[in-house]
């Protein structure tokens, strides 16, 4: 295995990781959440747009654009939204997880939109999935003697939510968007992202430490990130960087630990467990994924 892709790849989840440390501070600030995700999208689009300028890689095709209109709002506006608000309202540990039941909208995607077969090992993934989801949030009410914690359901729904728009990064990668590199992409899938969240955004005051905080998580969270994982996929497999980029969520939940003492029970953690499994199932398992797919939090 080439150790500079493993360190990308690494790099690239580390920095995913952080997003809900970024969210919560910048909450405490008195952001919304949703302008959180307006800025995260909008400040990317910048920085994606100066390296695409320098590396002329800004040309797409007139009859691209539509994809590119729906890319944006399924995968930035709606992705961006609901990941914010699952943070906001589930903590940062339990949106990580619910995130990663991506891998099993995949499967079923993969089966509708692109013909792909549901292998014995996707379907026990899919239901493994499921398992988790439902220890996480009626485990201790159905196995034990009352909540262990207070879930709030809107926020279980916009995590379950970001994890199907995050596996849709996958269907609109591998059918429409394998012929562009991820700069040229997101130059144009980042504003139309921002520019359908803007009628829900209330504009906060910022101070300059709330300006610097969106422009790191902007920088750091989505243009490194994305940068970092590309450039191992330059160098590894995307099974094995697949399977190393669910560091992700071990990073959040260390973190959410460390920092804000998140602890969702030991039916959260084995319904945790589940998921995770069932992501490495899948990725284990996918060794038809092409190398270059389009894939972001």
């Amino acid at each position: 295995m080439d150790i500079r892709g493993l360190c990308y790849v690494l790099s690239a989840a580390f920095m995913w990781g952080i997003i809900g440390i970024f969210t919560k501070y910048i909450l405490k600030d008195g952001v919304p959440a949703l302008e959180i995700a307006f800025w995260r999208a909008a400040i990317a689009w910048v920085l994606f747009t100066s390296h695409a300028g320098i590396t002329k890689q800004l040309r797409v095709k007139t009859k691209d654009l539509p994809i590119l209109l729906g890319f944006g709002f399924i995968c930035v506006t709606l992705f961006y939204a609901s990941y914010q608000l699952a943070i906001r309202d589930v903590g940062v540990a339990l949106a990580a997880v619910l995130l990663y039941t991506a891998p099993a909208w995949v499967a079923f995607l993969s089966r509708m939109v692109l013909g792909e077969a549901l292998s014995p090992a996707k379907i026990a993934c899919v239901f493994m999935t499921i398992g988790g989801v439902t220890c996480i949030s009626l485990g201790p009410s159905i196995f034990g003697n009352g909540p262990l914690m207070q879930l709030d359901k809107f926020g279980l729904a916009a995590g379950l939510v970001s994890g199907l728009t995050y596996a849709l990064y996958y269907i609109f990668g591998k059918k429409y968007l394998y012929r562009y590199p991820t700069p040229t992409i997101f130059v144009y899938a980042l504003p139309f992202g921002a520019l359908f969240l803007l009628p829900f955004v209330n504009f906060a005051p910022k101070t300059p430490q709330t300006w610097s905080l969106l422009i790191s998580m902007a920088a750091i969270t989505s243009y490194g990130a994305f940068s970092a994982y590309y450039a191992g996929l330059r160098r590894l497999e995307a099974t094995y960087a697949a399977v190393i980029a669910t560091f992700e969520p071990v990073v959040a939940s260390v973190m959410a630990f460390t920092l804000f003492g998140e602890d969702f029970g030991i039916w959260g953690y084995g319904g945790s467990v589940l998921i995770i499994a069932a992501v490495l199932i899948v990725v284990i398992g996918g060794n038809s994924t092409p190398k270059k797919q389009t894939s972001t939090d």
